[in-house]
């Protein structure tokens, strides 16, 4: 999704060639993705990305299928005993374009009947969260690119990356390509492929996400049902095409690759939602895993390398690579063309009108472990 946002804000402004390692797009972390789009979620640098990209998703330009954006709504828990979190959680949601609220128990069983009462103390909605049509984003994305006259081109793996002559050459599986700008927007691989250009690595954390399908009980019908969560962050489910889809929301670090789900994985998160829920999980239909890859304080990595000239970062998306793509992508494609400075200067305006500056998601700056969390 990252190179697809950046290289179709990019196709107005010169000749495009999105590489692909794989056979076809979005086979690792935006095809196994929850789908979710919530302005709640993740740090103040983040959250503003994500408000920033809501005017796209929800009118976007001609060309995507709409609409992009279905209302889901998330029941947030707060487990007995974390009811200091909870507050916590409550103060900064209070703060969204569209504040979170506070319900009460008899309002949680009419949203979701099958939370046991005495299992959370507190809890709250938090109404503007939508799910997201990640295929159609993307497809609209590489689409555009392609109308513009540039080209996605597949299994095209970077096997060397040098700069000669002001040019970038790029070695591949299926031939060499050459540009004066590289956007490196590779995913759990960034780090990987900044090392083939002699740039400085960022330190990239791949993390894995499991997630897995079950029936839902028998003859009852949850396509309305909200995403539920609680505020420690240890599970999730929502409704997905007619079953219930499950995480044990872990973020397991983990070298690039093609990740799988672990047994372990699975039956924690089962135990987690048998417990919090009278849900009774007999079998699991189909399970899978993504990466999420992020740096020590949790923020995109939008900019131009310190280190190597024209080699441009859009990376460390985490788990708010979807949500965030249109901000990010017409970030990434300003700054790559010289439209964008330091300074913030013909960034677009909704990133400067939440107080968003280049130096903020710049890969030169200063990290501190957990500054963003929300």
């Amino acid at each position: 999704m990252a190179g697809a946002s950046a290289g179709f804000f990019l196709a107005g402004s010169g000749r495009v060639r999105l590489l692909e390692m794989e056979p076809a797009p979005g086979y690792h972390s935006t095809g196994r993705s929850a789908a979710l789009f919530s302005e709640y979620y993740g740090g103040r640098v983040v959250r503003a990305l994500t408000v920033a990209s809501r005017p796209f998703l929800a009118a976007p330009p001609p060309g995507f299928a709409t609409p992009l954006l279905h209302p889901r709504w998330v029941l947030a828990l707060c487990p007995v005993g974390c009811e200091r979190l909870f507050e916590a959680v409550l103060a900064e949601g209070l703060t969204a374009p569209v504040p979170v609220r506070e319900i009460a128990p008899d309002e949680v069983r009419q949203r979701c009947p099958v939370v046991r009462p005495d299992w959370c103390s507190r809890a709250m909605v938090k109404p503007a969260v939508m799910d997201i049509d990640v295929d159609a984003l993307h497809q609209g994305f590489l689409r555009g690119i392609r109308d513009a006259g540039g080209q996605v081109v597949t299994s095209a793996r970077v096997r060397a990356l040098a700069r000669e002559g002001g040019l970038w050459h790029a070695v591949t599986d299926v031939g060499e390509f050459s540009a004066p700008v590289v956007v490196n927007a590779a995913g759990a691989w960034a780090d990987e492929l900044a090392g083939l250009a002699g740039a400085k690595r960022l330190g990239l954390t791949p993390r894995r996400r499991t997630a897995f399908l079950v029936d839902p009980p028998g003859g009852v019908r949850v396509a309305q049902w909200p995403m539920v969560t609680d505020v420690t962050e240890t599970f999730y489910f929502k409704p997905e095409s007619g079953r219930l889809l499950i995480s044990p929301a872990d973020a397991t670090p983990v070298p690039p690759g093609d990740v799988r789900p672990t047994d372990l994985d699975i039956a924690v998160a089962v135990a987690r939602v048998e417990a919090s829920t009278t849900l009774a999980i007999r079998q699991v239909r189909h399970a899978w895993a993504g990466l999420r890859s992020s740096v020590a304080d949790d923020v995109p990595v939008i900019g131009e390398a310190t280190d190597a000239p024209g080699f441009f970062w859009l990376a460390a998306l985490g788990g708010y690579g979807i949500q965030a793509a249109p901000a990010a992508g017409r970030l990434a494609a300003a700054l790559a063309t010289g439209a964008g400075t330091a300074a913030g200067a013909g960034l677009d305006e909704h990133l400067l009108a939440l107080g968003i500056t280049a130096a903020e998601l710049a890969p030169g700056r200063r990290q501190v472990a957990g500054s963003s969390a929300a």
